[in-house]
């Protein structure tokens, strides 16, 4: 009986995490250098788009989007995240292309702001799009920040990176300063900051981590922001299916979990450190 009151226990804190709407505020900034190749000069412009999805790839909201006629087929992973549409193609331009939030303005240079280049910051409400609106606090849960850039020099030639930026939104602050997988973006930093909350105070809080590949194959990487304990893994009827405790005197920043014997589906990755434990559903997919 005592089990059964332990796995009813877990269930619910589950449910309750599901349907969690932290409020709060992400700031993103990141910085673009301006490419040595080609070589730097005054005609060189900058088309990018900044904007958020889910950890199912599922487009929330735009954030910024600069991009002009000449230059709209620039921006095609976000143009089709977007819904953008047109006659011949998805187009950064085209009809139905959702900006409800979001920065816009046409191809940046250096004597436009924000600039072609350099640092660039933008802020996320935690909150979806409904029709033409801003909408509604989004579910606690992983989310992607994705940043899709080019530039055009003078003699036409085209130069395109792309990037992405996962953090987790819930009750406690989070300061991510990753490594950029481009090196056209540098000095990325990224706060999730819950309504009543500091940066400063996530050292203190229960376990803060960021969990990916999401869904996975079967490895999941696990970034530390602060002390785990112990990590515990349960399927969706509150049965643990892995266990593992951790070594506090052994500092540790990164740590794979390998899911690849169980079955497809979800499951709830729960850590623990002295100040409590947090709960993070992933799916594995093989």
């Amino acid at each position: 009986m005592k089990k059964t009151g332990i796995i009813a226990s877990i269930l619910l804190c589950f449910v309750i995490n599901a349907f969690a709407q932290t409020q709060g505020t992400l700031t993103f900034s990141y910085n673009q250098p301006q490419p040595t190749n080609p070589a730097p000069n005054a005609g060189i412009k900058n088309v990018y788009a900044v904007w958020i999805e889910n950890a199912a790839g599922t487009f929330i909201k735009t954030k910024a989007r600069y991009v002009s006629a000449s230059t709209d087929d620039h921006l095609p992973s976000w143009g089709a995240k977007a819904g953008c549409s047109s006659a011949t193609a998805v187009a950064a331009t085209g009809n139905n292309c959702n900006v409800t939030d979001g920065l816009t303005g046409a191809t940046r240079t250096n004597t436009t702001a924000p600039t072609a280049f350099g640092s660039k910051t933008i802020t996320w409400d935690g909150k979806n799009v409904v029709g033409t609106t801003n909408g509604t606090t989004v579910a606690d849960g992983n989310y992607v920040v994705w940043i899709e850039s080019s530039w055009r020099d003078s003699g036409s030639n085209n130069h395109g990176a792309i990037a992405s930026f996962t953090f987790t939104k819930g009750p406690t602050t989070v300061h991510l300063t990753p490594t950029s997988p481009s090196t056209f973006f540098d000095s990325v930093v990224i706060d999730w900051v819950p309504s009543g909350l500091s940066v400063e105070e996530v050292k203190n809080t229960e376990p803060v981590v960021v969990i990916y590949p999401v869904p996975s194959t079967g490895i999941f990487n696990i970034d530390f922001k602060n002390e785990i304990e112990s990590i515990e893994v349960y399927n969706l009827l509150g049965q643990s299916v892995y266990s593992e405790k951790l070594d506090t005197a052994n500092v540790l920043t990164t740590k794979q979990i390998d899911l690849s014997n169980l079955n497809n589906g979800a499951y709830i990755i729960s850590l623990t450190n002295v100040n409590g434990t947090s709960n993070y559903e992933v799916i594995l997919n093989k």
